[in-house]
Parts: structure tokens; sequence; C-alpha cells
């Protein structure tokens, strides 16, 4: 049909394939090489992090480049081991890669399953604050980790704290040779990353010799950690052919692609045969942290990251997510497609079959200096200032997070997941209530009020109504309130019966259907003002009585003048009520609010409203306060509809 759209292809590679452009491939090529080079060295060193052999760090890297291919919608994102999962990994895979990889096949379904059901929402539950507080703590630990290696230490515990206290004593023990290469390596990698953050970029009009140099630092600089793992490599080598060696070496890592198979469902053990379900109860709680972290920034690919974590454990590989380094890398070598993952996925696999024998000369020292190089930058210091000024309170979840996650990883996301739950329901409970005092006491509540505020707001409430002198009727602005639920109703029924008790109304004003202001009701005969009512300005309320008036009529007048007349009869009194809505009524500035004033339906019966004829004031003296905007003021009143339950 003319017009009409085509349906949007439910794969994301059909969405980008049919219009693939020629001058889309050398910027692929370029990019998917950039982090290929990037993700070798890293896939190395996490997989050192996590405690597994090196080569399923290689296991891991590439399956998440060829499915996010056909899957992926950002361009830029690129899926392999990160230092954070790695460390995740480490702390419940118990160092077997039989546990790893069933922890990316079980992740990987528990991720899709979350973006099939749309369930990114319960991400939205864990707070800025918690995931800083988890980031940095976890940078720290990661970078102290690999300080051993970088000292050339050996047999120190994985737990922090007693890795800090072993560490600290054996500092005598550290290796030379080990030392002054890892500091070595350290130095290049932020010299690299310092000179990459500052290049300034080659014009096209520079000369080429400019252009040829620019593109010889920018490539040193982003395939920095490949150069300083080859570099170091070759010191390493020359050392063995001398027949001395200073330095501790990664070792030997069997060649070949990883069989295709699925993944473990249970464990041979020397004394018998662990059960899938004891294994699934030994990871316990990282079967929830594992995929939730590794969904935190980038849940809107869901189902990708899912699909590459299972089909990444039946090729031996322990669960991966986005790489924030990896992705720069390929932001800023220009990739226009998800095809620039082809490339990193292929120099992975080149590497497995062909160059894993010479990985046997990087040392440790080298892939530590890669890792600390990695984490460094997640720290992030500036948020306990930013906090502290602009919400102190969010340093509570910040803090304890960080705290606890030096002693376990899982109670310190617990622990800030929690507080900030507490600190949301917090505010539930006692919400900002807002209390304006005149002619009548005007509550204005901040916001949506659900059943934990009911007994706050009945408190402020009556406090303040109560301790007036004299005692005052109470208007419940609702403008700001969206939503309640039954508690709440119950709660403002027995409100209005305590007042009521003490000769007081409870009026409500701004409400709203569904979410939005209801439409006003049309005026009818006998609903409003004609030419015969009584004269005088009054509203036949009965003691106790409610009535429902417009948020614009108390917001730009300030109170409610309509009062419940001690009598109920139409004749004038002197009822406070009266005198404050003919104060109101004789304001001009409030005419033309009164004019565009509507009342909300709610099933309820009319409250008639009158308006003084000519001559006549409340007590019948002969002046009127409105002049000759007696009829427009008539016609306003008219379409000034109450809702009054007796």
């Amino acid at each position: 049909m003319p017009g009409s759209r085509c349906p949007r292809p439910a794969l994301p590679i059909l969405r980008w394939l049919p219009r693939y452009s020629r001058a889309w491939l050398p910027l692929d090529l370029l990019a998917g090489l950039a982090v290929g080079l990037t993700a070798v060295p890293q896939a190395l060193a996490y997989a050192e992090l996590a405690g597994l052999p090196l080569q399923y760090g290689l296991y891991s890297s590439f399956m998440g480049c060829f499915v996010y291919c056909f899957l992926g919608t950002a361009k830029d994102v690129t899926l392999g081991p990160t230092a954070i999962m790695s460390l995740l990994v480490s702390s419940y895979a118990f160092h077997q890669p039989v546990y790893a990889v069933l922890l990316a096949f079980l992740s990987g379904c528990i991720q899709l399953a979350m973006g099939l059901l749309h369930l990114g929402f319960l991400l939205d539950f864990i707070s800025c604050p918690v995931i800083k507080g988890f980031t940095s703590a976890a940078s720290i630990t990661i970078s102290f980790n690999q300080i051993k290696n970088i000292l050339g230490l050996q047999g120190v515990p994985r737990q922090f704290f007693l890795q800090v206290y072993e560490t600290l004593r054996r500092i005598g023990e550290t290796r030379a040779g080990d030392a002054v290469l890892g500091l070595t390596c350290l130095a290049a990698l932020a010299g690299l990353r310092a000179m990459k953050s500052h290049l300034p970029r080659a014009a096209p009009a520079e000369p080429l010799a400019v252009r040829i140099s620019y593109l010889i630092v920018w490539i040193s600089a982003t395939a920095r950690n490949a150069l300083v793992v080859l570099f170091a490599g070759l010191v390493a080598y020359s050392f063995q052919v001398l027949g001395s060696q200073p330095f501790r070496l990664t070792g030997s890592i069997p060649q070949g692609l990883p069989a295709l198979r699925p993944p473990p469902f249970s464990l041979a053990a020397p004394n018998g045969t662990v059960p899938f379900l004891s294994m699934v109860q030994d990871m316990g709680v990282g079967l929830a942290v594992v995929p939730l972290m590794g969904l935190l920034e980038t849940v809107a690919i869901a189902k990708a990251f899912g699909v590459a974590n299972v089909l990444g454990s039946f090729v031996s590989s322990f669960p991966i997510t986005g790489s924030f380094g990896r992705t720069a890398v390929n932001a800023q070598s220009g990739v226009c497609t998800p095809a620039g993952g082809l490339v990193t996925g292929a120099l992975v696999l080149l590497s497995l079959a062909y160059l894993t024998s010479l990985f046997y000369y990087i040392p440790k020292a080298a892939l530590a200096a890669v890792i600390i190089s990695a984490v460094v930058p997640m720290f992030d210091a500036g948020i306990f200032l930013t906090l502290w000024r602009v919400k102190r309170l969010d340093l509570v979840p910040l803090c304890v997070t960080f705290l606890l996650c030096f002693w376990e990883i899982q109670y310190g996301i617990v622990a800030g997941v929690l507080l900030s739950g507490i600190l949301l329901l917090y505010s539930v409970a006692r919400p900002p209530i807002k209390v304006s005092e005149g002619a009548v006491l005007l509550v204005q509540p901040g916001g949506s009020l659900h059943f934990p505020a009911v007994e706050h707001l009945r408190g402020a409430v009556c406090s303040r109504a109560l301790a007036a002198s004299p005692a005052r009727s109470v208007v419940l602005d609702c403008c700001h309130i969206s939503s309640i639920d039954y508690t709440v109703v119950l709660g403002l029924a027995e409100l209005q019966q305590e007042l009521r008790g003490h000769g007081l109304s409870l009026a409500f004003c701004g409400l709203k259907v569904c979410g939005t202001s209801a439409s006003p009701p049309r005026a009818r005969q006998g609903d409003g003002l004609s030419p015969a009512d009584p004269p005088g300005l009054c509203a036949g309320l009965c003691p106790g009585g409610t009535i429902v008036t417009p948020s614009t009529f108390i917001s730009q007048l300030g109170w409610l003048g309509a009062l419940p007349w001690r009598d109920g009869s139409a004749q004038c009194s002197p009822n406070p009520g009266f005198s404050a809505l003919r104060t109101l009524f004789s304001e001009s500035s409030c005419l033309q609010t009164l004019k565009g004033s509507s009342i909300f339906p709610a099933g309820r019966r009319q409250v008639r409203l009158w308006a003084a004829v000519p001559g006549q004031d409340e007590c019948g003296s002969g002046r009127h306060p409105w002049g000759s905007d007696l009829s427009s003021c008539r016609a306003a009143v008219w379409r000034l509809q109450g809702l009054v339950r007796g």
C-alpha cells in the first residue's frame, strides 16, 4: 500500500548487509585488525586472572565476535572476556574449567530469558553508586592480584586481605627481572595511552609524510598491548637463547581449535561424580551476579549476549560480555558495521591454530602489566566528591559496596542493592509534604501516595490542622499524585472521619483519572448558577462534606474558600468560608482562572454554587465586589461544578 512501511527485519544483520558499501570494507578490516591485536594478549591475561589455563581466554574470544556480527545492533560493541567478568569467574568457577564453561552456558540462558521476557528493568534497581563502588573495588582487587606476577612471587592466596598480607610479608622474595620488566611494561603502556589521548588528528591537507607518521603513531598506541607483549616475549626469548631466564614465563599452550561439544553437566572427581545440581549449588549466587553484571551497560542487546554465551559454552568459553576498552578501540578505528568482528574472530582463530607455540615465551609480568593498565581507569576517585556535593546519602551504598567487595564480591553487591532499595523505599514511605496555612490548610504531597506513607500523611495533616487556632479544614492538593493504592484510600477515609469528628472538612483538588486530568462535565440546568438562585455566594455543604475542585483553582488562589456551612442553608451567615470566597472572587486576577476552571467528575452528587446579585454583598450592604463583571463571573461559576461526599 502507498505510504506503508516495510517490516523491520527480525535478524539485525539483514538491516545493514543489503546496503553494505565497498567503502566500508577497508575501515571494517582496519578496525577488526586493531581490536584483534588488543584482544589476543588481553585474552591470555584475563584467563590468568580467572585462574584458568591460558588457552581458555582465547577460546572465549572468538565466538562472541561471530555471534554479534549476526545479532548485534551497535556497530562499535565487541564481545569477549573482560577483567571484571574474569574476576567473577575466578570467584564462582573455583579455577576449574568445567565450572567456568557451565557458568557461561547458564549465564547465557538467563540473559537470553531476560531479553525475551523484557526483564531488563530489573537492572534499573542496581543504582549507579553500587556500580561505581563495585567497579572501583574490582579495579583495586584486580590490580593488587597482579602485583604478585609483577614481583615474581608464587603461592600467594587469591583472597584480597590474605593476598595483601602475604605480598607484604614476602616482599623480600621479589625477583628483580620480573619487577624490572613489569614496571617497564606498565610505563610503556601508560605512555602509549597518554600519547594516543593527546595525538592531534592529521588533516587531509597535511603532507604525506605527516599523515604516515600519524598513522604509525596511532597504530602503535592502539595496538600497545600487542606491542608490549611482543617486546617482552622477544626479551625473554633472547635470555632463553643465552641460557638464562630471569622471568617467569607463561609456558606451553595447547595448539589447535577447541572441540565443538556441549558444555559439561557433571564433573568427574576422584571420589565420584559431581552431579549437575551440586554444581549449580556450588556456584550459588554467582548464577545471578554473573549474568546481571554482564548486562549492566548493555541490556538493550541482552539476547545477543545470551546467545553468545550459550554458543560459546560449546567451544569451552567462560562467560563474556561487552568490553569497554576494545569497544573504544573499535569506534576510534572508524568501524562502519559489526562485520569488523569477523576479522577479530578470525585473528583469534589464527592465533589458536598457529601461534600458541610462540606464547610460551610471554613473561607473566608482561600479562600482569596489560591487566593493570586495563583496570586502573575503572577506579573513579571523583565519584566520592561528586556524591558528597550532589547527594551525600548516596555515599552510603557506595561505601558499603566498595568495602564489602574486598571481602566477597557477592556480599558487596547484595548489600549495596539492599541499601539502595531501603533508601528508595524510605522516599516512598516519607514523601515530601508541603503544608501552607491560610483560611484552610493546604497540604501538597510531593509525589504519589502508597501504603507506607499513609500514617506519615495522617500525622502531618492532623498535627497541623488540629494544632492551629482556630482549627482549620484541610485541602489535599493531588496535582503531583499519579497513583494511590487501596490502603491509602482507607487511610484517607479514616483521616476524613477524624477531621469530621472535630467539625472540620477534608477537600481534594487536582485529582487525576488514569494518570491525566479528567475532562470537565457539561453544565446542566440546575447544576449551578441560574438567575433565580438566591442571593449570596454560598455553598450548601453539610458539615464534614468533601468538595473536589480543580488544581489550577487551588494553586493560583492559594486556598479554597468553599467550606461547610454550619446549617447547610443557602442564606448568608457569618461563616469564615463565605468571607474567604468573597475575598477570592473579588480579586480581578483570579477571574480568568475561574473562567477556565473545571471540576472533575467522580460520580458523586453535585454542589450548588450561588453568586451574588448586583447591589448586595454577603450581608446585604448593597455593594457588589465585581461591579460590571457579574455576568462573566456568573458564567464562570456555572462551570465550577463541585462534587460532594456528605
